[in-house]
């Protein structure tokens, strides 16, 4: 019987699953109401678009993907790009929100379009350290911005340095109230998480902060600015509209979303457990999360991403399939249809400090601190990210990281790392001379192994690499062995280089060998003309059999 129609982690399901995915998807309700009207806040767009964002992107992942953990909703890592994309697309007129809605379904358009085409693989074009750049700089932002929000004052600026500008000069108008709630919020959500990591803090600092207005009257005689009314039922499913002029201004927003989600997704999915073995199961949940933001766009809300602090939090609350996440959609959308008139006095000082909260999961300080201790240019390239995400936009940073990541790599393998190999005494195992293992030379012999592809980029510092390596050896070398171990494959540029090499040392007297090459070099060699230059018997397994065959007498 055919099943293609059942949600792929329902597939198989039992009985005995269902208890734990129901309390798994009650306590997802308890991180997400805070949390999700949060980023909505920080998308500049009412309370109740980040519950609907919510609802719709956990229902479609659940029904598309393939992950049995992955959360989808709103997030606060695309929802500062997105606000000011759309802000700019909307400026001067009253459709933000429509402006917005469009956006969310423009992404999820692009996603979907990623997976059907199985381009999942540009994911793999940021570096992991550009990547927690790119969170660090937006914790950053998104801190900086609940600033004014905890303690209670005007605000205002439109880059980071202007914000803190802008709070410096009203620091004296700070509401005591407001940064109280604040912190008494942050320490209820630090407690819980050092009590037991499942302990749902965000919804208990919720409800104590809007007991404390209610008991105390904050709002009214202390100016502790609240959430006001929130308008619940359910959506009305719709078209978006928005003028030419405006969609015009939205792709570069659009397309910097949908890169940010497809990087998210593919960091959560690999974090949260086995499940997504295969590119193809990784090219569903992109279609998954993109059928969310579409469906998110239709209602009027704004775009979904897989959330890793929920994502988190699913997996340890003991979920087994994503019936969890519909458990906690329908949750999210009861209250939204009968509990909404207690978020009126939701305080919010609150909503800023589940914002800090949720800051403080992106900026991986230990992270950072892995990747100085593993190289300092990786490190270096890190921080940048950072500093432009930070300090100049998030869009600006998002294409830098990818600038970055992609010359670094073109660094690393037009100047590769190479070593001289020496023979390891009393064997025949050829090794690097800089590992710390004794070898020996072989006077006459030069075995020289490169550790990356030969190609345009770096045929010319290869050919002047061993050019010096060959003049200032200890000997004459009348033997040059290349071990092709550590070359994946040869370009038309770099045969082109080897060819003049075994021209050049020919006329000199001193006879190439290449050793150890993969079938698909071998491939390159024979219809670069190459083997026929040097003859296919000067091709061997080893370099000890390369050396034994091509070594000459004194």
């Amino acid at each position: 019987m055919s099943t293609w129609w059942i949600p792929p982690t329902l597939r198989d399901y039992r009985a005995s699953w269902l208890g734990a995915d129901a309390l798994a998807g009650l306590a997802l309700v308890a991180v997400a109401l805070p949390s999700q009207m949060a980023t909505a806040q920080l998308a500049n767009l009412p309370a109740v678009a980040g519950l609907y964002a919510f609802v719709a992107g956990s229902l479609l992942y659940a029904a598309i993907g393939t992950k049995r953990h992955l959360s989808v909703g709103a997030d606060s890592t695309i929802a500062p790009i997105l606000a000011v994309g759309v802000a700019a697309a909307a400026a001067g007129t009253t459709s933000y929100g429509e402006v917005m809605a469009c956006a969310a379904v423009g992404v999820g358009a692009v996603l979907v379009a990623v997976g059907l085409l199985r381009l999942g693989w540009i994911a793999d074009l940021l570096s992991t350290p550009v990547i927690t750049g790119v969170m660090a700089g937006i914790a950053i932002e998104i801190a900086v911005r609940q600033i004014p929000v905890i303690l209670g004052v005007a605000g205002g600026g439109t880059t980071t340095i202007g914000r803190l500008r802008m709070v410096a000069g009203q620091v004296s108008h700070t509401n005591g109230w407001s940064v109280g709630i604040a912190a008494g919020v942050l320490a209820v959500i630090a407690i819980a998480r050092r009590v037991d990591r499942r302990l749902p803090g965000p919804l208990l600092g919720l409800v104590l902060s809007i007991v404390a207005v209610d008991a105390l009257g904050l709002a009214s005689h202390h100016g502790v600015a609240i959430l006001g009314a929130v308008h619940g039922g359910l959506p009305h499913a719709r078209l978006p509209s928005a003028s030419w002029s405006q969609l015009r201004r939205l792709p570069g927003t659009v397309l910097t979303v949908a890169f940010v989600c497809i990087m998210q997704t593919a960091a959560t999915a690999r974090a949260s457990g086995p499940g997504t073995a295969t590119l193809s199961d990784f090219n569903r949940d992109l279609i998954g999360v993109g059928a969310g933001s579409v469906a998110a766009g239709l209602i009027g809300a704004f775009a979904v991403d897989a959330s890793p602090p929920n994502t988190a939090i699913v997996t340890s609350s003991g979920a087994r399939s994503q019936l969890a996440h519909a458990v906690a959609a329908a949750g999210v959308l009861a209250v939204v249809l009968a509990a909404t008139a207690p978020l009126a006095h939701l305080p919010q000082a609150m909503l800023g400090a589940t914002l800090v909260f949720i800051a403080t999961r992106l900026l991986r300080v230990g992270e950072l601190r892995a990747i100085l201790r593993f190289d300092r240019i990786e490190f270096a390239l890190a921080a940048g990210t950072l500093l432009v995400v930070a300090l100049a936009g998030i869009e600006q940073g998002v294409v830098l990281a990818m600038i970055l990541s992609l010359a670094d790599r073109t660094r690393r393998s037009a100047r590769p790392r190479d070593t001289i190999l020496g023979r390891e005494p009393g064997t025949d195992h050829w090794i690097p001379v800089d590992i710390g293992r004794p070898t020996e030379q072989v006077p006459g012999v030069l075995a020289y192994l490169v550790y990356a592809p030969l190609w345009y980029g770096n045929a010319d510092y290869l050919l002047l690499r061993i050019r010096e390596l060959v003049a200032t050896a200890s000997h004459p070398v009348q033997v040059l062995i290349l071990d092709a171990d550590g070359i994946s494959d040869i370009d038309y540029t770099g045969l082109q280089a080897l060819r003049e090499l075994t021209t050049e040392l020919g006329q000199r007297g001193t006879t190439v060998g290449i050793a150890r090459a993969s079938h698909l070099v071998h491939h390159n060699l024979k219809h670069g003309a190459l083997l026929k230059q040097i003859g296919s018997d000067h091709l061997f397994p080893s370099v000890e059999g390369a050396v034994a065959a091509l070594q000459r007498g004194p």
